[in-house]
């Protein structure tokens, strides 16, 4: 089975693919596996795309493997589309929960329910967004692919208690169709929906053409 980076320093993320992959015939590999310093590029573009595509040039520069990264967060719509691309730094790094991951994560969390207070239900629609970007090489030359795609929600009211961590904003969007928390699912039912699933649908032919490369 050929190998794919995984190109994250989030282990919640890197499970994630271990199970979204595995429709595509591929063995995701993580930054270690592959000796590869998980050191993060700054992720310095205007969209999820363009940070996507950053990070995947990077490693594949690194790795010299097959490699797919993603970028991605909460858009609210009364919010104006916050966190949006700066979702994992909404907070900034002076926050006191910017060092502890954990912290961090809850206090995202709390910072939408926070901000949304007060705003009606049918006020309150959200996506989770990612961009899924892939590199890798064939026929003698570099190619890239980058793929979008939205998980429709609605912000909840409150904070879902058991947060999984990595996924601070599963534990605020409900899903309409079930009523339940994103949170509350099981990891292969999350998989299931998730946004990074339906990016790597639009990578598809890429995915089974490095699959299939011998």
């Amino acid at each position: 089975m050929k190998s794919l980076l995984v190109a994250t320093t989030n282990p919640a993320k890197l499970d994630e693919y271990r199970l979204l992959l595995r429709e595509y015939e591929l063995a995701p590999i993580s930054l270690s596996d592959a000796g590869v310093d998980g050191h993060a590029p700054e992720e310095t573009g205007a969209t999820f795309s363009e940070n996507a595509l950053l990070k995947a040039r990077y490693y594949f520069a690194r790795a010299d493997l097959p490699t797919i990264a993603d970028d991605g967060g909460l858009a609210v719509d009364a919010l104006g589309g916050e966190p949006g691309v700066r979702s994992h730094r909404w907070l900034g790094e002076r926050h006191p929960a910017a060092g502890a991951h954990g912290d961090l994560d809850r206090a995202l969390a709390e910072e939408v329910i926070r901000r949304m207070a007060g705003v009606a239900r049918d006020q309150r629609g959200a996506r989770l967004r990612a961009a899924a970007a892939l590199v890798y090489r064939a026929d003698g030359r570099i190619h890239e692919r980058v793929s979008e795609a939205a998980l429709e929600g609605v912000v909840a009211e409150r904070v879902w208690p058991n947060m999984r961590p990595g996924f601070p904003y599963r534990a605020v969007l409900l899903l309409p169709q079930s009523g339940r928390y994103l949170g509350e699912l099981s990891d292969e039912e999350a998989a299931q929906l998730s946004q990074r699933r339906l990016a790597l649908a639009g990578l598809r032919a890429e995915l089974e053409r490095i699959a299939g490369a011998r």
